[in-house]
Parts: structure tokens; sequence; C-alpha cells
């Protein structure tokens, strides 16, 4: 009986020195995953249709003729950042008012990051005053919630209280400026320099290009929908409260799409003019649940800017298709097996949708999904971390991908860890036993 104790005992000890000799436990437990993502063809980014956000997805030849009249325009999706349709995209023009598009981005950043909320008061300075163009009459020393500042831009493109609220957020509008331009050139706005706030400006400096453009619309309607509040608003007073008294003022919406006849929903955006600019738009717009941004620069007439970004957005509408993959139309995902960690198995999931435009006619029933999962999972593993990817070709050729991503964190086994495994073994061999 003491010999069979011994016995035990020393298969015991022995087992504690194996077992921690990394993967000696659980073996081979990872080879039931597919291959080692090192040898996986290149597919986009993750959920991306396309190399990069505002990259075109037709050529010049297949682009329908509709004889716009604007120096350049563009027509983007907004999930994937597909231009479906481009026209001197990329020329640098002034981009007037619709430089209140990066304004209002850094305006909800601060919103959503706590730095400031709707209710916060905003006192006008002497400088934000004496902003000319189009303005809401703001007094030196009025005080204005952020939220009505927001309308105020939004909806009757205020330069006093765009210059108002970047001195709020920034101290002065020129550090405020260095923001707008850090964050264009984060958004991969390669042809875009702001010189103030609010595109008054005649600087021959200040330009953007319609690409630019689309892109930053698409930033602040999917980042930011909540925009869309103001952005619809079509009438709305004001009361300014100074020295001299309170008084109403209307507000009325610069952009007319809002109230054309429209076979989709308008959700805004931004218009702009000046001399040198001409008349600009960035409309945006939602239908079926797929939301298009069309971007007009340097048209000739008030009036066109608006019919032609409604000819570009029918277009869209009547020829694209939004593909979308998610949690209700993917396969379901087995737990992962780690090596040396102090779980045995892991949760795994999708890192987000997957959303590809298609044109013309192409059919979703020819996209092919293939799911690629590391060929080798160690301790640690951390929530979030990429393990895998879920890829999908359509005719051979990649479309996208979405990243698969670990659920949970599995820390790595120690001593204690195995020992205790291998007490538990010895322990039920033992009530086995009798």
């Amino acid at each position: 009986m003491k010999r069979n104790k011994l016995r035990w005992l020393a298969s015991l000890i022995f087992w504690i020195y194996v077992m921690t000799i990394p993967g000696v436990l659980q073996g081979n437990a990872a080879t039931a995953v597919t291959r080692n993502l090192g040898e996986r063809p290149e597919f986009g980014d993750t959920g991306e249709v396309v190399e990069a956000v505002g990259s075109q997805i037709l050529s010049e030849n297949d682009q329908p003729n509709f004889g716009i009249t604007a120096k350049s325009a563009v027509l983007m999706e907004a999930s994937t950042g597909a231009v479906i349709y481009a026209l001197n995209e990329d020329e640098q023009l002034p981009p007037a008012s619709i430089t209140k598009i990066m304004t209002l981005i850094l305006i909800f950043e601060a919103l959503d990051a706590g730095r400031i909320t709707l209710a916060d008061s905003v006192t006008t300075s002497a400088y934000a005053k004496s902003m000319g163009g189009s303005q809401v009459f703001l007094e030196e020393g009025e005080v204005q919630s952020v939220e009505t500042m927001i309308k105020c831009i939004v909806v009757a493109s205020a330069n006093d209280a765009s210059v108002a609220m970047a001195e709020h957020l920034a101290g002065s509008e020129s550090e405020f400026v260095r923001q707008m331009n850090e964050k264009a050139a984060a958004l991969g706005m390669s042809g875009t320099n702001f010189e103030d706030c609010c595109g008054l400006t005649d600087s021959a400096n200040h330009y953007s290009t319609a690409r630019d453009v689309a892109v930053m619309s698409r930033e602040l309607i999917t980042k930011h929908p909540q925009v869309k509040q103001y952005t619809t608003i079509w009438m709305e007073n004001i009361t300014h409260v100074t020295n001299k008294g309170s008084s109403e003022f209307g507000l009325a919406n610069t952009n007319k799409l809002l109230k054309m006849s429209t076979s989709f929903k308008v959700t805004g955006l931004k218009t702009g003019s000046t001399s040198r600019a001409k008349y600009c738009l960035s409309a945006t717009a939602e239908k079926d649940g797929v939301e298009m941004i069309a971007v007009i620069m340097a048209s000739e007439n008030y009036k066109l800017r608006f019919s032609e970004a409604q000819t570009l957005l029918n277009y869209g509408y009547s020829n694209c298709y939004l593909y979308r993959d998610g949690d209700n139309t993917r396969e379901p995902l087995s737990n992962l097996l780690v090596e040396g960690g102090k779980s045995e198995r892991i949760n795994i999931r999708y890192a987000k949708e997957f959303s590809y435009l298609m044109l013309n006619g192409e059919d979703k029933e020819q996209v092919e999904k293939h799911i690629i999962l590391e060929e080798k999972l160690s301790a640690p593993v951390r929530e979030g971390q990429k393990v895998g990817s879920l890829n999908y070709v359509m005719h051979g050729k990649p479309i996208g991908s979405v990243d698969i991503v670990a659920g949970e964190s599995v820390e790595k086994a120690g001593f204690w860890d195995y020992f205790n495994w291998v007490w538990k073994s010895f322990c039920l061999a033992k009530v086995a036993r009798g």
C-alpha cells in the first residue's frame, strides 16, 4: 500500500514538472483551425470595399454622362466610402462654407468625448461678432448654448457662431484651424488646407476637393449621426439676449434641397458660396437604409447645385445595391483551442458588419465567403485580438474582409494551474480505483 502511494506521488511530481513545459498539457489543440494567416492572399482592410476611403469603383469610361456643369463633383456611398461618380474630384478649389463640415466634426467630437455639453454657455467675442457674410448677428458678450450655436452654424451657416465655437473649444480660431488641418490629415484629405473655420477667407491657401469634402461629410454623418437632428431643420427661431434686451431671430436653412420633391429623404448637409468659390453643396440623403453623399463645387448657378446633386443621388439610388453581411447572415463561429492558457478554449467573434456596394445589377449570390483562422493560438490572448478573418470574394476577386477577434482574454497558465490540474486528475483516478 505504501509502495502504491509513493508511486502516485512520484507520478504526480513528474507530471507537474512536465506540464510546466508550454504546450505539453494541451498538445496540438490548435490544429483544429484552418491555415496560417501569413499564407493567406491579400485582402482589403477590415470591412472596406475599396483600398482607401474615397476610391473610385467606376472607371472614367464607365461613368454616365450627366452633363454636370459644376467644375467638380462626387457621388459617394457613405458606409463604404466608395465613389460612384467623379468629375475633377481632386481639383483644389475654394470650399466656401462647406468648410464648416470640419468645424462641426470637431464640435461633435468634443461632445462625444464629454469635453463640452449641449447646454454649455458660449460667449461671443468682439472678433467673432466682427465676421461678415452669413451670420446671425451675435453681439459681443452675448451668451448662447452650444446647441443654439450648432443650429446657427448648420441651419443659417453663421460665420459668427462658427468662430465663437472655435474660440470656445480651442481658445483661438488659429488653434482651432490647426486642429482642423490635423483632423483633415488623419482622414487622408491630402488635397485640403484650411485657413479659417468658416470658409469666409479669400486666401488662395484655403482649399479642398470634391473627394475630400465627401470624405469629411462621411466622417460627420457616420460617426456623429445626431447632426442630422439639426441639418434637417427647415426653419427655427433663436432668442438674442443682450444688454439691449431680448429679440427673436429666425433661422432659415440654406439647403433648399430639403424642400425639393425627391424619391429619397434629404438629411443635409451644408451649402457654401463666395465670389471665388461660386456655389457649393454637400448633400446627404437616405433611402432603404443606404446613405449617399453628393458634392457639387464651383457651380455657376445657385439653383443648379441642388438639381445636379439631385441628379447624382437619383442615379445612385437607381443603380446601386448595398450588400450587407452581419450576425444574422454569417456562419456561427466555434470556440478556438488555446495552448498554454488558463482556459483551454476561447470564444471568438466577428469584429463588425461587412458591406459592399454593388453596381449595374451585380448578383449578391455570387459572393463567396472564406473563414481563415490562426493555425496556432498560444496564451496569453487578449480580448479583441485578431485571430483570423472572414474574406469575401466575387468572381475570383477579393472584395474585402472582416477581422475575427477573441471574445475574451485568456491568461498564460502558471505552475499552480498545472499543479491543480494534475492534482484533480490524481484525485479522480483515486476515486475511480475505489
